[in-house]
């Protein structure tokens, strides 16, 4: 038999006693930062040589603070879990 991590387990545990709140609609609140090409390149990506516009995983290292301050409104509105920031991180 595994033996369950303790997040897991405490996970689990809370599972039973109540519903479990995620975060919501990352990209909608990254959109409505409007972030132009030279934000979502910042310093780390600036020469970078295809246009990163839309790409949302690049904001975690051009744009920590926004990242940050959405996940911030999401436990303030009650979250209990905080997924990534993966909008676009599909086929």
């Amino acid at each position: 038999m595994v033996k369950k991590s303790k997040i897991l387990v405490e996970l689990e545990e809370l599972f039973k006693k109540r519903i479990v709140i995620l975060d919501g609609a990352m990209g909608t609140m990254l959109q409505q930062y409007k972030f132009d090409e030279v934000a979502f390149r910042g310093e780390r990506f600036k020469n970078h040589k295809i246009d990163l516009k839309g790409n949302s995983e690049s904001l975690i290292f051009s744009q920590p603070q926004a990242l940050y301050d959405i996940h911030m409104k999401y436990l303030e509105a009650g979250a209990d879990i905080i997924e990534t920031n993966t909008f676009n991180a599909n086929a």
